[in-house]
């Protein structure tokens, strides 16, 4: 069989393209037309292994030729070439599932490199395993996984408060979903919210709604999310963000039992598992003031780990061929497959988003990868190099080991947290800034503010914004 079949109606190009294979020892076979290639195909019914057509000729053109071998052959790699790099041709050939387009003049070594590219597509790759139908809920080989997975088995029978640690993008909320769907509580409903992610203003009214004319715009009566997740799971996400006064609110509700709407005189009942998530160190957030220790540990009553994803780098490959096959399906399209150097590629990247930063890429590479191999050089650009560019901040010592560590949380940031990103490293920052002023000043407030180069009124405002404990007040 021909290795390749080479279809062009200009001598020249297939005389380049011929003399370079057989240099690489890769058998070929050359047409003139589009035409002439589809009645050998008609003839024998034998394909090539990958096949690279111009696009414009005489009779039929090489986005028909495309067409017709796709609708017989539809795995087998075509690249498309023309002199007109135009996006309309783009569009087209890859539409009609071309493994790469190559626009003319090329450098024949480049072509060389793509064809022999195309040619591994016929070989069994590292991700070409099928998913199952039947996928689980949580996927991890790692031990760190396991002790997940045993946690969830042994709490299947109780409704205990749990208490998940995890960086973003571990896979909080999954787990939280888990341990809902295998507990007593499981015909009753899972309600989710983001205690970060809604305005101050707004949580209490969220969490445990208000009455009609409670406030301006309260025109009926709404039922928080306490009572919408009335005999089932309560998720919590980023607790450790949650405001002073309404940690003193939730504490009250773990107490006793109960709440009040908002504007509300009377009493409900809250029946509800509770289930809390925080990226942060709640204990150093409780030494800092900034979290209430008795609702610590209310919900500390069992706690999990999730293990970032640069501690199951095993995982990986597990991983990344769920989210491949999950992207093809949403798109679509055929699943692609990574080389074995793409993947060891992947499992050296640190991810600081995590599985999410790892899923988000496997649904980039279903889109944007030109073959159904994924090679290293379709990799993004910071995953290509093994060694990022921010990794020296960190080891240059002095001023630059803050600003190295602010780059990295940045990046972890704007892979797992699109949207927040500025508010949350702002808050954080002021929050900082305030705490090490007011240690400095024994917890006085005015000094603090003139260590700090803001006025009294900011300050105190400030404080009241973040939710700072300021230990000491104002000195008489």
């Amino acid at each position: 069989m021909n290795a390749v079949w080479i279809v062009d109606d200009d001598r020249s190009i297939r005389w380049v393209l011929e003399k370079s294979l057989a240099r690489e020892n890769i058998a070929f076979r050359s047409f003139s037309s589009a035409t002439e290639a589809l009645a050998v195909l008609d003839a024998n019914g034998a394909p090539p292994q990958v096949l690279i057509s111009d696009i414009h000729m005489p009779g039929d053109s090489g986005l028909v030729l495309l067409q017709r071998v796709k609708e017989r052959h539809p795995n087998l790699p075509v690249i498309i070439m023309t002199a007109y790099s135009d996006l309309d041709s783009a569009v087209s050939a890859f539409q009609g599932g071309a493994f790469e387009y190559l626009p003319k003049p090329f450098d024949v070594d480049q072509a060389i490199d793509l064809l022999q590219r195309a040619l591994k597509e016929a070989m069994p790759q590292i991700g070409a395993e099928e998913e199952s139908s039947t996928v689980p809920e949580i996927l991890g080989h790692a031990a760190a996984m396991q002790e997940v997975f045993r946690a969830i088995g042994r709490l299947s029978q109780s409704s205990a408060t749990v208490m998940i640690n995890g960086e973003s993008g571990t896979g909080k909320e999954l787990v939280a979903r888990a341990l809902h769907r295998h507990s007593p509580r499981k015909d009753g409903p899972f309600i989710a919210i983001n205690t970060a992610a809604i305005p101050r203003d707004l949580l209490e009214s969220e969490l445990f709604g208000h009455e009609r004319g409670a406030f301006t715009g309260a025109a009926a009566q709404r039922r928080g999310r306490f009572e919408q997740a009335e005999g089932g799971t309560l998720f919590l996400d980023e607790i450790g963000d949650m405001p002073a006064e309404l940690q003193t609110r939730l504490l009250r509700v773990l107490s006793d039992g109960h709440f009040y709407r908002v504007g509300g005189h009377t009493p409900v009942k809250a029946t509800v598992r509770v289930i809390a998530a925080t990226h942060q160190n709640l204990e150093q957030r409780v030494r800092d003031g900034l979290f209430r220790e008795d609702l610590f540990h209310r919900l500390d009553v069992i706690r999990l780990r999730l293990p970032p994803l640069r501690e199951r780098r095993e995982d990986i490959p597990l991983l990344a061929r769920h989210f491949l096959a999950h992207s093809s399906q949403e798109l679509g399209v055929e699943t692609k497959r990574l080389s074995e150097a793409a993947l060891k590629r992947l499992q050296a990247f640190e991810f600081p988003g995590n599985v999410r930063q790892l899923e988000n890429l496997c649904h980039w590479l279903t889109v944007m990868a030109p073959g159904q191999t994924v090679d290293v050089a379709d990799l993004p650009v910071e995953m290509r190099d093994p060694h990022p560019a921010h990794a020296g901040a960190h080891a240059a010592g002095g001023a630059g080991d803050w600003v190295g560590a602010l780059n990295a949380e940045a990046d972890r940031l704007i892979a797992s947290s699109p949207g927040e990103v500025f508010d949350r490293l702002n808050r954080e920052f002021e929050k900082n800034l305030i705490l090490r002023a007011l240690a400095s000043t024994g917890g006085r407030r005015v000094e603090a503010a003139q260590v700090l180069g803001i006025g009294r009124n900011t300050i105190t405002r400030k404080i009241q914004e973040l939710g700072i404990d300021a230990g000491r007040n104002e000195e008489a």
